[in-house]
């Protein structure tokens, strides 16, 4: 089986709970890794994502953007990049926004360059939108994104008000990173 370092930021618990939904749906071989409050990794965890055959990104969207936090990570992965120590891995990501739309793909964005500039191969959820009229907010893939999981929590909501078809999409993005690390590791 694929090993899958799932590393990411979240300020308040939102998308810790969205990255626990990804390593649930990715199986017993994904490692939860999380940047810190000052936008650290131990030693260790460097040499979890290193080792992985999969790397999925994970941050808030903080105006328009990942966190600074994620940010100062994806910085000292220049280290991994000056060596190309990374290079064709399977990448993906996720985030999280209070608002519908919240320029959340401004952040996948942001995970897809820093995938493509350590040589990587990305990986979208593979699913389709919810988009018909009978579609209901807590349908997968409500959002509808292609590039990456999406979720939307309203900025005064709780961890454990996220919405059960946000982290479902989650879930069943994690399976396909999964899925996809399994046939690209044969």
């Amino acid at each position: 089986m694929a090993s899958i370092a799932i590393v990411y930021h979240s300020g308040y618990g939102h998308t810790q709970r969205q990255a626990q939904a990804v390593a649930e749906g990715a199986g017993a071989n994904a490692r939860l890794i999380a940047i810190d409050a000052e936008g650290n990794l131990s030693d260790a965890d460097w040499q979890a994502v290193g080792a992985a055959d999969a790397i999925v990104f994970g941050s808030p969207t903080y105006m328009g953007g990942p966190s600074w936090q994620f940010k100062k990570f994806a910085d000292a992965s220049s280290k991994a990049w000056f060596t190309q120590a990374w290079k064709n891995k399977l990448f993906a990501g996720f985030t999280n926004s209070a608002s519908t739309t919240g320029d959340k793909a401004s952040t996948l964005s942001y995970f897809t360059t820093l995938a493509m500039q350590h040589g990587g191969l990305w990986v979208g959820t593979g699913m389709m939108p919810s988009n018909a009229k009978a579609a209901t907010r807590n349908d997968v893939n409500w959002i509808g994104s292609a590039a990456g999981a999406m979720a939307v929590t309203p900025s005064d909501a709780s961890v454990a008000e996220m919405l059960p078809g946000d982290l479902e999409t989650a879930r069943q993005f994690g399976k396909r990173v999964a899925d996809v690390a399994g046939k690209w590791a044969k």
